[in-house]
């Protein structure tokens, strides 16, 4: 048996050594940061949406060294409201239009401070089974929000396990199939594998294939079209397998989307997962943004054909009133991550883990450390319900299709894309534009003129082609 380990941070000095944790102090300046927080969402909308500094303006402001002694939480909060809040985006503004938003919440933030205040390290049970148990029994009942077929859930031989992004989620699950893959037609064969999307398709995912040690030009980004409202073809996926397949190459990894990022498309998963079946291909889903909605009734049809897919992830911090982070990742096959990611070092050996008896989540991600994610997610879902939760991703919906609405009743614009969610894609339409304009430059043009008011955050996106009929030229839409 080897050696018991205790570790123990001891500082020397006197009577008045310094304790980091001293609960007294603690919860004097806790006090004053909340306090600060508050104020600081009472004055939102008095500072500009988007930071409006300089690139290097902190440089400018700060020491250029770490202070010889302390000082006290008074002057740094000072600061912090002097030289932080300037280099800011706003994103809890409710005129923050940019990107996904991250929608927070009261019980998303104390839960996020009870993580934090007790600060484990959740890396298999043992090391605190309250981590490993709720965030278990929590990604179950979030399954059942979504009508997930069993075979999802912890109930039904699947599972679910919490990350920090959708990439982590590409990651795990890609290492996993790749490894799956490989042990049945050899590792020489890594560059042959390929991955399919569409190229409405996050774009994280080529990150996750390139650390994966997939050859970049092994992803297939299939086109899509303004008349198919930017969904991934069947047809186009099987021609594109068949023709890897007639090149010698192996089929390993088709990414669907519900709700993409560009057009908040969703891809047909029910079709798509019949022709991945054919070729054994694993099928993730992602939902990052649009499976929040999923949890009510209206809207879980964008999930059908869900049972045909081999993992689907989707991000609590986007629209689920839960703060960053917390990536939801269900999986049908937990023993796919756990055969390629699990590490058995002696230190971690113990009693309920070699019984088989404990979920250790250190065996379905990269890392080995994790944080207590599923505090706060338990104390979103408890603080407002299932039924309260609906109506608040109701009311963002409403108010998106509202706004399209307008967008259709003046004729100066024109919507891109149709209002699926809460995003709302248009510009200002071509006939609105002064002849001898370039419709994407005064589009654009426009959309910094808003981002610089401060007024207001939106983002811009690329998508589809529009033939100029006055041309013949090929051209990409630009819209807000």
């Amino acid at each position: 048996m080897g050696d018991l380990k205790l570790n123990h941070s001891v500082e020397n000095g006197s009577a008045s050594m310094l304790n980091p944790l001293d609960h007294e102090e603690f919860r004097r300046q806790g006090h004053m940061v909340i306090d600060f927080l508050a104020d600081y969402y009472q004055n939102i909308e008095t500072y500009p949406v988007r930071s409006q500094v300089e690139p290097g303006y902190l440089q400018e402001r700060l020491p250029q060294s770490a202070p010889l002694n302390p000082e006290p939480i008074e002057t740094i909060l000072k600061d912090v409201q002097k030289h932080i809040i300037p280099g800011i985006t706003h994103w809890q503004s409710p005129n923050f239009f940019a990107y996904f938003s991250a929608c927070g919440s009261i019980a998303g933030f104390l839960g996020e401070m009870l993580s934090t205040g007790f600060n484990i390290v959740g890396f298999n049970w043992v090391a605190s089974p309250a981590a490993t148990e709720l965030e278990s029994i929590v990604m179950d009942w979030l399954g059942k929000m979504l009508k997930l077929p069993s075979s999802f859930l912890f109930s039904g031989g699947g599972g679910g396990v919490m990350y920090a992004s959708t990439s982590e989620a590409f990651l795990c699950t890609l290492t996993a199939i790749r490894d799956q893959k490989l042990s049945v037609i050899g590792r020489e064969n890594l560059g042959k594998l390929v991955v399919y999307c569409s190229d409405q398709t996050h774009f994280s995912l080529k990150k996750s294939v390139q650390i994966a040690g997939i050859s970049p030009e092994n992803v297939r980004p299939i086109l899509t079209s303004k008349s198919d409202d930017f969904q991934l073809c069947p047809e186009s996926l099987r021609l594109a397998i068949i023709s890897d397949l007639e090149a010698g190459l192996i089929p390993l990894y088709l990414c669907c989307t519900v709700g993409t990022t560009s057009s908040t498309a969703v891809d047909p998963l029910g079709p798509l997962c019949d022709v991945a079946k054919e070729y054994r291909i694993w099928v993730p889903v992602d939902a990052a943004y649009a499976g929040s909605a999923c949890i009510c009734p209206e809207f879980r049809h964008f999930l059908d054909g869900i049972e045909g897919a081999n993992s689907l992830s989707f991000n609590a911090h986007k629209w689920l009133l839960t703060t960053l982070d917390c990536c939801c990742l269900w999986v049908k096959d937990p023993s796919a991550l756990i055969n390629a990611l699990s590490t058995n070092a002696e230190i971690l050996k113990n009693k309920a883990t070699e019984a088989k008896q404990v979920v250790d989540y250190k065996d379905w991600q990269m890392a080995l450390g994790r944080r207590f994610r599923a505090l706060k997610l338990w104390l979103v879902l408890r603080s407002y319900g299932v039924a309260r939760i609906r109506d608040f991703l109701r009311g963002h919906v409403e108010m998106a299709k509202h706004f399209e609405m307008l967008l259709a009743a003046d004729k100066r614009f024109e919507v891109v894309f149709p209002t699926n969610f809460a995003t709302v894609g248009f510009r200002v339409s071509p006939s609105a534009i002064p002849n001898g304009e370039d419709v994407n430059a005064f589009n654009q043009n426009l959309l910094e003129s808003i981002n610089a008011s401060g007024g207001a955050h939106m983002v811009h996106a690329v998508v589809g082609g529009v033939c100029d009929p006055t041309s013949g030229a090929l051209d990409t839409e630009f819209c807000s």
